[in-house]
């Protein structure tokens, strides 16, 4: 499953080469140049991860970090603001961690994966009723019997676990799994989802929204 991370800041050069240094590592990026634009991103898509610069145009990072609490949504400020009275507002205010510029690239990759290791929001064994997925195996099972999964198909059960109950458009699908855009043609996760749905009999769980996309109903 592709790991989504924002990337608000307004220097590009910066943004650039945080997004280049995440993409080799394996994630799927976007970037913000202005805090604006990271307020609608956050609302309209689903991310695992922001990168914050503090002093963004339009809407600096302090607000977004609130917005971005409402939504559990864990955030990483990178600053050049370096005093000791700024670290502390900004892990008092929420964030995970705090990164000053210049900074390694390695140093970055590294705290990423360290944010992303203690907010991991999906357990190791993941149970929907009779249905077992152990993320690691990569193995599901149903009623005690092995389902073969497609690499995607696996990939999209996860990503609507991550996302339970909560209403997703397609484009967030198509971005969340497949990592880039869909370019008007939904049939590939529509295709993606029927699949789903006759493995593992989740007609009743793997619900369409009228307008929208798709939801998954998890009941604990």
């Amino acid at each position: 499953m592709v790991t989504r991370i924002l990337i608000a800041e307004d220097e590009k050069p910066i943004a650039e080469l945080i997004k280049l240094a995440l993409t080799k590592e394996g994630y799927f990026c976007t970037a913000a140049y202005d805090g604006e634009e990271a307020a609608d991103l956050i609302e309209r898509e689903s991310f695992d991860l922001c990168l914050l610069d503090i002093m963004l145009p339009k809407i600096d990072g302090y607000e977004l970090l609130q917005y971005a609490a409402c939504l559990d949504l864990p955030v990483i400020f990178i600053t050049a603001k370096t005093g000791v009275e700024d670290r502390v507002r900004g892990l008092r205010a929420g964030a995970e961690d705090y990164i000053s510029k210049p900074f390694e690239c390695s140093e970055l990759t590294a705290r990423v994966e360290a944010v992303l290791r203690r907010r991991g929001s999906v357990p190791e064994v993941i149970r929907l009723g009779d249905i077992t997925v152990d993320r690691d195996a990569r193995v599901v099972k149903k009623g005690g019997r092995e389902v073969t999964l497609t690499a995607k198909e696996f990939d999209l059960l996860l990503y609507m676990y991550k996302n339970k109950n909560r209403a997703l458009y397609r484009h967030q699908i198509y971005a969340g799994v497949w990592g880039g855009d869909m370019l008007g043609d939904s049939r590939t996760v529509d295709l993606h989802i029927q699949r789903l749905r006759k493995k593992l009999s989740l007609e009743k769980t793997l619900l369409s929204v009228h307008k929208i996309g798709y939801r998954l109903e998890v009941y604990t």
